[in-house]
């Protein structure tokens, strides 16, 4: 289902974005340092868009394409990982934004509208983010956005190189969600 809000669309993510991603990618080195998932190979970005548009059709994750609404452009992609209904929780992870556009509305908009999806209108209790312990620009992201850091899982996770990766942890529950969507709103509006 595509989602929207002043700034961005959110559509399912299809292998017909696979061109407009890849324009979004000026940086692969610095951009997918710290998103394993959608690390770019010898064909691009064609394998990690297969892979998440295999987890998709399992029903894994819900994947989308952002794309500006300023200037129609596809400058990234989020999903929604560790669905787990039965707990009512979610992670919302594997985003990526082209280096063009960090810092500016895309990420709070996206997140805005994700999260907002999870707890307002499918009803979940959790929402988790997580990160790369070393990823500090993410964990600042994360941070600004109002979630609560939970803790690290050390050695969670191999990295692409073969090194252990500690996983940072992040949550929002959904008695906090207004006190964070309004906080993301006022950022987007700017100053006054």
């Amino acid at each position: 289902m595509p989602l929207a809000n002043p700034w961005i669309e959110l559509e399912p993510l299809t292998s017909g974005h696979l061109d407009e991603l890849t324009a979004a990618v000026s940086e692969p080195d610095e951009l997918f340092r710290w998103v394993y998932s959608w690390r770019p190979g010898p064909s691009g970005l064609v394998d990690p868009l297969e892979r998440t548009l295999a987890a998709v059709a399992r029903g894994d994750v819900a994947a989308w394409a952002i794309r500006r609404r300023a200037d129609g452009r596809v400058v990234g992609s989020t999903s929604y990982l560790d669905i787990d209904e039965a707990n009512e929780r979610v992670e919302v992870g594997s985003t990526w934004i082209g280096p063009a556009w960090w810092r500016t509305e895309v990420n709070t908009a996206t997140k805005l509208l994700v999260i907002g999806h999870a707890f307002e209108t499918l009803g979940l209790e959790r929402v988790a983010l997580k990160t790369d312990h070393r990823n500090v620009r993410s964990q600042r992201a994360i941070e600004r956005l109002g979630a609560v850091r939970e803790g690290v899982l050390r050695h969670h996770m191999r990295r692409p190189d073969g090194s252990r990766r500690d996983t940072v942890y992040y949550s929002i529950l959904s008695a906090e969600w207004p006190a964070v969507r309004d906080r993301l709103a006022a950022a987007l509006a700017g100053p006054e």
